[in-house]
C-alpha cells in the first residue's frame, strides 16, 4: 500500500507561546478546520489539549464532521510525542487511513512563528492512485488550515 507525505508551513505573526496555546487547544484546531470540517475530542479527553493528553495511549474516537455536522470518519487519536511549546507528533489510524501521522513544529522567526506540518498517510483501500488523490486533498486542507491560523493572529 502506498504511503505519501505532505509538508506545509506558514509564518504566523505571533509569539510561539501564543501559537502553541492556539494550535493544541480543541477550539483552535476546529477554527483552523472550519468551515469544511470539525473534530470532536474523545470523551476521555474532555477538557484536555493535544499537549496534555497521555502519550502513546489511544484516547478514543475523535469524530470528523463534514461542515461541522455530518460525521464521515473518526481518528483513533494517539499523541506519541510532545515537546511543550515546540512540537507534537500524532500517530493514529482512521477509517480511511491505515496510517495517519501528523507532526506540527513551531519555530520562532523574525516577526512571529513558523508553523510546519508534516503529514504521512496511507489509505486503507488498495485503489490505484488513491494515495496520490488523498495526499492532494490533505495538502489543500493544510494550506486552508494555515490561512485560517495566519488570519486569526493577523487580526489581533
Amino acid at each position: 500500500m502506498r504511503t505519501r507525505t505532505v509538508e506545509n508551513y506558514v509564518d504566523v505573526p505571533a509569539a510561539a507561546a501564543a501559537v502553541w496555546e492556539r494550535v493544541t487547544h480543541p477550539d483552535g484546531i476546529n477554527h483552523e478546520m472550519r468551515p469544511w470540517m470539525t473534530m470532536s475530542m474523545p470523551r476521555r479527553a474532555a477538557g484536555m489539549t493535544v499537549a496534555s493528553l497521555p502519550l502513546g495511549q489511544p484516547i478514543g474516537r475523535a469524530w470528523l464532521r463534514l461542515f461541522g455536522l455530518v460525521p464521515f470518519d473518526f481518528d483513533h487519536l494517539t499523541v506519541v510525542e510532545v515537546e511543550t511549546g515546540v512540537r507534537f507528533l500524532e500517530r493514529s489510524t482512521m477509517v480511511t487511513f491505515r496510517r495517519w501521522e501528523h507532526e506540527r513544529t513551531l519555530t520562532p522567526v523574525a516577526g512571529g512563528t513558523r508553523v510546519h506540518d508534516r503529514v504521512t498517510l496511507q489509505p486503507r483501500l488498495p485503489i490505484p492512485g488513491l494515495a496520490v488523490v488523498l495526499s492532494r486533498v490533505v495538502d489543500a486542507f493544510f494550506k486552508h488550515r494555515h490561512r485560517r491560523l495566519q488570519e486569526h493572529f493577523a487580526v489581533r
